[in-house]
């Protein structure tokens, strides 16, 4: 049967090339018919290479290579069947235990060097809990080399590594409370995603006249809300009420009434959105990935959240699509959650405003004349000015604001619940 070629998949629009970050399968291994074989990293999200037939996978393209969107990653011969090759499977896990409880090993080799204030000594223990794979043990067998020589070609220990291991296992016999020195360093090549992160950010400080203006907020009307009614919200909904459906819905109808904030430069026009489509930043390992959720304005707190709850975990899991990510009119960022007290946070192009949420801390307060202890949070609009006058960003925070601190404002579409009730 012909080989299949496993081609790089287009990640979206205007992008030309990704880097293969890693292989998920081993090369010369059977992959199964859509099965997830590698990670694939462009300058806007995190994808995966499936395999499109099962057979023997042959690698063409190496981890950390940039690669052109078309070209071949690696082919894939059908004429192996996973099914051939589970008792090999079977016989290889077999070898792999025999394997395990027999190291391979050379008479009279029963010792490492250790490298120790100039004084070399012999440490005299084995390797019998040493785990390696029946191919390592293969190629070791072959070469007549013993584990105490894989150990020693790796690296000599050093009087550092030994002192790591004891103040690891809370040994302070060595140095009390005191580290052991370390002048160790490492470069490493950024990835794709971080340098087009590390482009956007400049080139928004260079391009746009970004403003910030600060607010507080009292969150115990919120608190209490959530503390009421959490349980019974779990029950029915299936998942937690949270801070960020709050204030996602208080920005959508904010959007609504100050239209400018929701609005981007084109060129030499100013496009305007009567929706809101507002991206939530996510800390993801590969770095921050701004999903978007989609029309907020007719979201319930509940949809929110399921919304939030769906994207995150994609985002943790490197499972994100271009279409999920792009679009968005308007970014809500959380840094409370790593402890930020305060921040001005970076407009998230082509958009015009951001709003930067922070931890909530208790402060004394003044409420109708009396100090009182409440629990605040800071807010940050950052904005660029050439599209949103300052009139306006202060008047979108303010209402944001307002709608926090009287969160049943929301259910009426932004009207004060009284006013609504009385027809105003």
């Amino acid at each position: 049967m012909t080989p299949i070629e496993i081609k790089i998949p287009s990640p979206g629009e205007s992008i030309t090339h990704v880097e293969l970050t890693r292989w998920l399968v081993a090369d010369g291994s059977v992959v199964r018919k859509n099965s997830e074989i590698a990670e694939l990293e462009s300058e806007k999200a995190t994808l995966m290479l499936v395999a499109d037939e099962s057979g023997r996978i042959t690698f063409m393209a190496a981890e950390g290579e940039m690669l052109e969107v078309g070209s071949v990653a690696c082919v894939i011969d059908p004429s192996v069947k996973p099914e051939e090759t589970e008792e090999a499977v079977e016989t290889e896990n077999a070898v792999e235990s025999e394997a395990t409880e027999r190291a391979p090993s050379k008479p009279g080799k029963g010792h490492v060097e250790v490298e120790q204030d100039a004084a070399v000594i012999g440490a005299g223990e084995g390797y019998g809990q040493v785990k390696f794979t029946p191919l390592a043990a293969r190629v070791m067998e072959e070469n007549d080399l013993s584990v105490e020589d894989v150990i020693r070609g790796l690296r000599r220990l050093r009087r550092e590594d030994v002192e790591a291991v004891m103040a690891a296992a809370g040994n302070t016999a060595t140095s009390g409370l005191r580290q052991p020195a370390s002048r160790e360093s490492r470069s490493e090549r950024l990835s794709s995603l971080r340098r087009k992160l590390s482009e956007r950010l400049v080139s928004v400080k260079n391009e746009t006249a970004m403003l910030t203006t600060f607010n507080e907020v009292d969150m115990k009307p919120v608190m209490d809300l959530r503390k009421r009614y959490q349980q019974q919200f779990t029950e029915k909904h299936g998942i937690k009420l949270g801070m960020m459906s709050f204030f996602l819905k208080a920005c959508a109808i904010a959007l609504q009434e100050y239209p400018t904030v929701n609005a981007m430069m084109e060129g030499e026009n100013l496009v305007s959105y009567g929706y809101a489509d507002i991206s939530v930043a996510v800390s993801a390992p590969k770095g921050l990935m701004v999903p978007v959720i989609r029309n907020v304005e007719s979201l319930t707190l509940a949809e929110i959240e399921k919304a939030i709850a769906v994207v995150a975990e994609k985002a943790r899991g490197g499972k994100l699509s271009i279409p999920e990510m792009i679009g968005g009119t308007f970014t809500v960022t959380n840094g409370g959650v790593f402890g930020s007290m305060m921040s001005t946070p970076i407009i998230n192009p082509p958009q015009s405003a951001i709003l930067g949420m922070h931890n909530i801390l208790e402060r004394p307060v003044a409420v109708e004349g009396q100090v009182v202890i409440r629990p605040m949070m800071y807010v940050a609009l950052s904005y660029d000015h050439r599209v949103i006058d300052g009139k306006d960003s202060v008047g979108f925070l303010v209402r944001v604001k307002r709608l926090l601190e009287n969160p049943l404002d929301m259910l009426f579409g932004g009207s004060g619940s009284e006013k609504a009730l009385l027809d105003l």
